[in-house]
């Protein structure tokens, strides 16, 4: 079976390298790769890492994209593709618009779709937005729904959908767990990461930021802004936040804490150093939905400026704390978490609600048509 995985965005290409790497080594399967660049700097840098060579490359980033154009650069360049290679299967990654256009591609050549990362909800299309409408919009086409975990399998079920749902945990947790364990076991690459980080206070609690989403454009992100400029004053504190590329996140970041000491910002990282610095935080604010997962399986605190969240699993087992995007309830919730110790204590837990390192090995046997013990947490 010919399995085209299509992806073009920083978290997609981490979330399906091992997925590739288990289709290459699952006999009877012949993984083809395309990507679109949606992300093309932040792109590269993950396929560099874990040595993907994508068979095609659409290259359709343009200077301040619009979706819609996005949208119909990825479906009328991967239709070709899809003519030429003929494959079996179209797999795709989340909630992207690579992941929307590139399904619905497929659908209209009459090609199953298997979605990696099936059944997230927050049953609201303006949060976040347009990533509920683009996850949404796959579960109704895909033919195998690949569900990181029970509640997501209970998300499509609900909804009676057409396609078959295996909870295969996330594959996301695949990556982290190859990537800690590459970072532990070379002391060479410990000590390069140790020495490109050597601005890091160890006798400083680590505040890890990131942020990035829509929603948050304009006044959100000023909040955070205000928010972080007033937990630097504290000298018992440290700030480290790469800023995504995108003008509506960068601008604002840069001119309202640019000049600030306490503030580190510093340029997107690639995924070896993001994991780096995401097992030395001490608490980690964040929008994203990926490190919701990642970094309670590294048992750090997570808070999420966001008001709901897809990923509720975390929440649900205590790790993980909506605060959204007001300045006051992120600086209370994060003094919290620096000044009482029982509270720090009672977040800073390892939770796998997320995964155990095998999601994709299931996601292979179940494309090869073998059965697999589905995951559970």
């Amino acid at each position: 079976m010919r399995i085209l995985s299509v992806f073009g965005t920083r978290p997609e290409a981490i979330k399906m390298a091992p997925v590739i790497k288990a289709l290459a080594a699952e006999s009877g399967l012949q993984p083809i790769t395309c990507v679109t660049g949606q992300h093309r700097q932040m792109l590269d840098q993950v396929l560099e890492l874990f040595g993907i060579k994508p068979d095609h490359d659409l290259s359709v980033m343009t200077p301040n994209q619009t979706l819609n154009g996005l949208s119909g650069r990825v479906i009328e360049g991967l239709d070709a593709i899809l003519a030429d290679e003929k494959p079996d299967y179209v797999l795709t990654h989340g909630d992207t618009t690579t992941a929307m256009a590139a399904s619905l591609a497929a659908f209209h050549r009459n090609i199953p779709v298997g979605h990696v990362e099936a059944g997230l909800r927050t049953y609201d299309l303006s949060k976040p937005w347009p990533e509920e409408f683009n996850r949404r919009t796959i579960d109704v086409l895909a033919t195998k729904l690949f569900a990181p975990t029970d509640t997501s399998a209970a998300n499509l079920r609900s909804e009676r959908l057409n396609g078959e749902i295996l909870v295969t945990g996330n594959t996301v947790i695949d990556a982290l767990m190859e990537t800690v364990e590459r970072i532990r076991t070379t002391p060479e690459l410990k000590a390069q990461l140790d020495a490109r980080f050597s601005f890091l206070d160890p006798s400083r609690k680590l505040l890890l930021v990131t942020g990035h989403r829509r929603e948050s454009f304009g006044d959100g992100f000023l909040n955070i802004c205000k928010a972080l400029a007033s937990l630097s004053r504290r000298d018992d504190l440290q700030i480290v936040y790469p800023v995504h590329l995108n003008p509506n996140v960068s601008d604002p970041v840069h001119e309202l804490l640019g000049k600030n000491p306490n503030i580190s910002l510093i340029d997107p990282q690639e995924y070896l150093s993001f994991v780096y610095l995401l097992n030395r935080a001490d608490i980690v604010l964040t929008d994203s939905g990926g490190v919701q997962e990642e970094a309670p399986s590294l048992g750090k605190p997570v808070l999420v400026m966001r008001d709901v969240t897809e990923r509720p699993e975390a929440v649900a087992a205590g790790g993980v704390r909506l605060v959204g995007a007001r300045t006051t309830r992120i600086v209370s919730e994060v003094e919290q978490l620096l000044d009482d110790a029982a509270h720090y204590a009672s977040f800073a837990r390892i939770l796998n609600p997320y995964g155990d390192g095998h999601a994709s090995t299931r996601i292979a046997a179940a494309l090869a048509g073998r059965s697999s013990a589905a995951f559970a947490a």
